[in-house]
């Protein structure tokens, strides 16, 4: 029997390099990987459904799914998570010193529903007092003008959203001071050249992370993987067998993380960050799963719909195929 072939679309990481190098097989399937960006991924898997399985933004993910029009069905694999006390920054010359500064600023978003954009608003939200409608928010491209938001938004009436000016990019704005600071998922490129009057909202990210999961238990998802629905329902054993993979090869890139022999990330301090992540966050700081990620999941589906992205307030279980709700036991 033929193994079914598959086109599969994901980041370039070191838990997913496993499949990639052969190390690690979706039972049943020959599949071809392309190794892309997360813009390319999810431009591409939303407009044209151009992937077998993809990585797939959490927040367009569930934008689709409460519309009744994902093309994708999900399996608790989550190759993206990050904590988003550094996708806020801001013009040190503004007078803005804590987050309830930013009440009333113009601040710059890629787009709007994006994922990491979504988790800063819950953050800022929950933890600060600092209302959506409390910022006028200004869409555009980071360093490319003219960016569209992928997926329409019907948002509540007391957020303001404009457009940057079609020829003019966020980083450019920033750079200019025609807005006071920005929410997204890559650094401006003032920040990474090092320009005194870019700096992070929060002096020691890292630090105010810690103490958010201490209070919290949440280790934000940022993406999550999908599956056409169609093939998945010609194909029912393919979800499990999809988890399965990705889980071996997670498995695989940390058993190589902590061989310290010789470090695999160009990196220093990589034994010491590992122990730090593990005494806070326990061994299975990048879990997968339904189970050990209900509380993460149901959090987000809580602000994305408060803030207006998903036309209803979305059930954790209605993200995923049924048959990677629960595993086998041994």
């Amino acid at each position: 029997m033929s193994k079914l072939r598959l086109s599969v679309a994901m980041g370039n990481y070191d838990r997913t390099r496993p499949l990639v190098d052969g190390d690690v097989q979706i039972d049943g399937t020959d599949p071809i990987y392309m190794l892309l960006s997360p813009e390319e991924m999810f431009f591409r898997a939303f407009r044209d459904v151009a992937f077998d399985i993809s990585e797939l933004s959490l927040s367009s993910f569930a934008v689709k799914t409460a519309a009744g029009t994902n093309p994708y069905v999900g399996v608790p694999v989550f190759p993206s998570r990050a904590f988003r006390h550094t996708s806020i920054y801001i013009r040190t010359d503004r007078g803005i010193s804590n987050p309830a500064d930013l009440q009333g600023r113009r601040i710059g978003t890629p787009e709007y529903q994006l994922t990491a954009a979504v988790w800063a608003r819950a953050l800022l939200h929950e933890e600060y007092g600092v209302k959506p409608s409390d910022i006028t928010w200004v869409r555009g491209g980071m360093e490319d003008p003219g960016r569209p938001e992928k997926i329409p938004l019907q948002l509540p009436a007391d957020v303001r959203l404009e457009s940057a000016p079609a020829d003019t990019t966020l980083s450019q704005l920033l750079e200019r001071g025609d807005i006071d600071g920005i929410v997204g998922p890559r650094a401006p490129s003032s920040f990474e050249r090092g320009d005194s009057r870019v700096a992070w909202l929060f002096a020691d990210p890292a630090h105010t992370a810690a103490e958010y999961f201490r209070k919290t238990r949440i280790f934000p998802i940022m993406h999550i993987l999908g599956i056409r629905r169609e093939l998945a329902e010609q194909q029912p054993w393919l979800p499990m067998a999809v988890c399965k993979a990705f889980a071996e090869a997670k498995s695989i890139a940390l058993a190589r993380l902590v061989d310290t022999s010789a470090c695999k990330v160009t990196l220093p301090f990589v034994e010491e960050t590992l122990r730090g992540a593990r005494s806070l966050m326990g061994p299975d700081f990048w879990s997968y799963g339904v189970a050990p990620n209900r509380h993460v999941l149901d959090h987000f589906l809580h602000h994305h719909h408060a803030q207006g992205l998903s036309g209803r307030r979305l059930q954790v279980e209605e993200l995923f195929h049924p048959a990677t709700l629960e595993s086998y036991k041994i």
